[in-house]
């Protein structure tokens, strides 16, 4: 594994590091519509909405969700490549 790549995948796993973070990614990656708008995960974190969008981001700039705003709010998506990337660690 060359540096580059190591550094990438060293960000990846600090974005998983946390628990409201794997939180997030499994009601995402789960949802029967494939995507969720930022103002439907602050209840179930028990987080406020401003903690909740900080989280979206980490785990954004990770590779792991995509963003499409629309209006005045955001829905989050799972990136299958960044699943692949997480699955080809433990694999």
């Amino acid at each position: 594994m060359d540096r580059q790549e190591a550094e990438r995948l060293a960000k990846l796993l600090k974005a998983v590091a946390d628990p409201a973070r794997l939180r997030l990614l499994s009601i995402i990656h789960s949802a029967p519509e494939g995507e969720v708008c930022v103002c439907d995960l602050v209840e179930p974190l028990g987080l406020t909405q401003p903690t909740v969008s900080h989280h979206l981001k980490v785990l954004t700039d990770a590779g792991l969700l995509t963003r499409e705003r629309r209006g005045t709010w955001a829905y989050y998506r799972s990136v299958p490549e960044g699943w692949s990337s997480l699955g080809a660690l433990f694999g």
